[in-house]
């Protein structure tokens, strides 16, 4: 089960971190991460990282803006995300992927996620 949190109203230009507990299975042997999907719009892929938290992935647009983070001793995923924009409004999901094989892989695609929190709204006011 995953557990999103951490969501709200921001202004243009302000901070929020977004954190997604885990329960049930072993955190470590899953590759983590974070969706968002605006209103009218596909779910698209924010950032990713790998079980061991070593690879990182972000899209385009969140390059240098977000960071993503685990912390496999807490079985927790987080998102920090700065200089938030109007545009960045979404519901935010944490997914899972669990991965046997490669600590050091990570998943860009909305179909490789074998589960899925049940996301958190993130609302920027110009």
């Amino acid at each position: 089960q995953l557990q999103a949190s951490g969501g709200g109203v921001v202004q243009d230009g302000g901070s929020l971190r977004l954190s997604c507990s885990a329960s049930g299975r072993t955190f470590s042997n899953y590759a983590m991460g974070w969706f968002r999907q605006a209103p009218g719009k596909e779910r698209e892929l924010v950032a990713a990282i790998s079980r061991s938290g070593s690879s990182t992935y972000y899209a385009d647009s969140m390059s240098g803006r977000f960071i993503i983070a685990r912390d496999n001793a807490k079985n927790t995923v987080d998102l920090q995300m700065h200089n938030l924009k109007p545009e960045d409004t979404a519901v935010y999901y944490c997914a899972a992927k669990r991965n046997s094989y490669n600590v050091n892989y990570y998943y860009r695609a909305v179909y490789q996620y074998d589960y899925w929190g049940q996301g958190t709204q993130v609302t920027v006011s110009s």
